[in-house]
């Protein structure tokens, strides 16, 4: 059920209809027999991991997009034969499919059109870039398989200006990280989520701290309480909420991550939309509001004693920030968002660390792009933080190999920021980084997710009591 699970809970931070009203009650408290009973309803799949999701549109720049077909588990199924039908939409081609990194496999290629048969459930399709900036869409079906898709952003990056002159020496992190977010938890407590641990009621922070966790992160928009906002007319993740879970985060003695969206919505590769204030701003107006709303935030902590240990300034940004000017395309530009950012966390708390949160847990190619025209901008940061999740970010090996990749090339740390599925998995490569570079990871709403550290009535469960100790235990977490 685990890999199902991460699809859903995906699906909830993109997805509007899932964190509004009755809705987002009914996913956030659906019990394990609906889940089971929807579970069966689920047909396999197919699942397409594109290597990188931006192209150079240079008319050669490559693609490589990994095909596989899953069962209703999320598990692949190795044996199968399915014949995929590919389609591509905007200025690139399909140029090749193969069931590994020699062979042919048995196929019909046209430019925008393809189909082949998987090869003990495994197929590898290169995409050739156009000379067009835009979108591209590529999606993969059968008939007894529901599709799998993706979009791809194809750009033309230009000669990179440089933020600043000064040299920057990235921190470091002291101490191992064992995080969660767990920014429902205000949200679920109103609705009258209680938590306990061996039947003894309590503080959902406080048992965790007890149980090996020592770090908490929180999301904040600029304004969700708008009626596009995250929390329409609640404002759950706003300023003020952010506000009293700091305190209880810092009360409870552990550390404290904000992860700044720069949106009133939730923000992610598929979307990062200018927070509705923002509208219509010129471009150093822009940078002024995200640089005076981020010191307006950083005091308003710092004021009541509980300023952030570390700061992402945006969330998942590897497609961009506050879009359009921000978008991937405008990498200087992005990249002056980013300092606007980075400046007004250190004018407030220069002992702060910054993360810089892009969404390529396994695909290497895609965070070497970015990471390489951040550097090239000497754009100022301290900690590398990637999402993975297996649905869209590859194996464990391929996670494994990019953070070992990364930490060598760059001298910033490298974490898993966000994560839900193979809990174990993960954090032994998250603490076993080379180079000294490892600090550690954050599960993504372990209290409010199916494959949660506690169950749907509040008592903490196995991943609570087990899974968790054994891995503050192993990895020496403080």
């Amino acid at each position: 059920m685990h890999r199902v699970s991460t699809l859903i809970i995906k699906f909830m931070k993109t997805s509007a209809q899932f964190l509004t009203g009755l809705v987002l009650s009914a996913v956030l408290f659906f019990s394990f027999s609906n889940v089971d009973a929807q579970q069966r309803r689920l047909r396999s799949g197919v699942q397409i991991t594109p290597y990188k999701t931006t192209v150079i549109a240079n008319g050669k720049d490559e693609i490589s997009i990994r095909v596989v077909a899953i069962d209703p588990m999320g598990a692949e199924m190795k044996g199968a034969n399915n014949l995929i039908k590919f389609s591509l939409q905007g200025d690139a081609r399909i140029t090749a499919i193969k069931p590994d990194n020699t062979a042919d496999a048995d196929k019909k290629l046209g430019d925008t059109s393809a189909q082949a048969h998987l090869v003990n459930g495994i197929l590898w399709v290169t995409l050739t870039s156009g000379t067009t900036i835009g979108h591209l869409k590529f999606e993969a079906k059968s008939d007894t398989l529901f599709a799998g898709s993706t979009e791809i952003h194809e750009i033309q990056p230009g000669k990179p200006h440089p933020v600043t002159t000064a040299k920057y020496v990235p921190k470091k992190v002291t101490g191992k990280i064992l995080g969660a977010d767990i920014s429902f938890l205000p949200e679920l407590e109103s609705r009258g989520m209680k938590f306990s641990d061996n039947g003894t009621p309590g503080d959902a922070i406080e048992i965790m701290k007890a149980h090996g966790f020592n770090y908490i992160r929180l999301r904040i928009f600029n304004e969700p309480a708008n009626p596009k906002g995250y929390s329409p007319n609640k404002g759950f993740c706003d300023l003020a909420h952010t506000e009293a879970m700091a305190k209880r985060i810092k009360a409870s003695g552990m550390k404290f991550l904000l992860d700044f969206h720069y949106s009133d919505y939730w923000a992610d590769p598929q979307q990062q939309n200018k927070p509705a204030a923002w509208v219509g701003q010129d471009f150093t107006t822009l940078k002024k509001s995200l640089h005076d709303y981020t010191v307006k935030v950083m005091q308003a902590l710092k004021e009541q004693g509980t300023t952030p240990d570390m700061v992402q300034v945006g969330n998942e940004i590897n497609h961009g920030m506050v879009w359009p000017d921000g978008a991937v395309n405008n990498l200087d530009s992005l990249a002056q968002l980013i300092y606007a950012g980075v400046t007004a966390v250190k004018e407030v708390s220069p002992s702060t660390t910054i993360m810089l949160h892009i969404a390529l847990g396994g695909q290497n190619p895609e965070a070497r792009f970015f990471l390489d025209n951040m550097k090239a901008r000497n754009v100022p940061f301290d900690v590398i933080g990637l999402s993975y999740y297996p649905r869209w970010h590859g194996t464990p090996e391929d996670l494994k190999n990019n953070m070992a990749y990364l930490a060598k090339r760059y001298p910033q740390q490298v974490m898993v920021a966000e994560y839900s599925q193979l809990k174990r998995e993960v954090n032994d490569i998250s603490f076993n980084v080379p180079n000294g570079k490892a600090v550690g990871s954050f599960i993504w709403e372990p209290i409010s997710s199916w494959e949660g550290i506690f169950d749907r009535k509040g008592v903490a469960n196995q991943y609570m009591d087990v899974v968790y100790p054994e891995i503050a235990k192993k990895y020496d977490v403080k």
